[in-house]
């Protein structure tokens, strides 16, 4: 199976960090573009199975949004005679994120269109669920995500601190209450590992030197 390479369109920091650190648990090749005019340009490279962008960065009646509404609707002529044409990429799924702000506007055009959308704040385990999905429609991955132990310990000690006392359950995400991490809590969860391995690491110096 090729690699799997998923683009990030979004200028919000803090989205960016949260979903680049869940990506990258799973050793895809994730890249972060913050503007839409560098989006075409990557789009042009034609190396990514998956593209999840916030919907608020692009113009609904604008060429960015008419060409990825054509690739998440399948169509393999939709970047033909636009500054895409040059490299023409394989099959391209496309994921778009609503903020609150921007749903009254977006939301009734995505769904017109029949194009996948998740509104923020979002459940983690939809998100998650939505990209294998999506990836498997890309033909990036042979199989769903189907259980917990699909995902790597990462995500398991994620979803650790929701249900510490938990048995191991053989369906992904069997309950909501599991896998109710927003944004922040996800970000302050990392920042926490990270002070905690920093922590351990000096300690561990400290007795070397004893």
């Amino acid at each position: 199976m090729a690699e799997v390479g998923i683009l990030i369109i979004d200028d919000d920091i803090v989205s960016q960090r949260a979903l680049k650190n869940v990506l990258d648990s799973e050793g895809w090749r994730v890249r972060i573009v913050p503007l839409a005019s560098a989006a075409m340009l990557e789009l042009a490279s034609g190396q990514w199975s998956l593209v999840i962008v916030n919907i608020a960065m692009t113009d609904v009646r604008g060429p960015l949004f008419n060409i990825l509404k054509d690739l998440a609707q399948g169509d393999a002529d939709a970047i033909e005679g636009t500054e895409l044409d040059t490299a023409r990429p394989k099959r391209i799924r496309v994921l778009f994120l609503v903020p609150l702000l921007a749903a009254r506007d977006a939301q009734p055009i995505l769904e017109k269109e029949g194009l996948p959308y998740l509104l923020k704040p979002y459940h983690l385990h939809d998100f998650l669920e939505k990209v294998g999905e999506l990836l498997v429609e890309a033909g990036a991955i042979a199989d769903p995500i189907r259980s917990m132990s699909d995902f790597s310990v990462t995500s398991r000690k994620r979803r650790g601190l929701r249900s510490a006392q938990r048995g191991r359950r053989s369906s992904m995400f069997a309950s909501r209450d599991d896998y109710q991490m927003s944004e922040e809590e996800l970000l302050e969860w990392e920042r926490t590992e990270e002070e905690d391995r920093k922590k351990r690491e000096k300690e561990l110096k400290d007795r070397e030197h004893l």
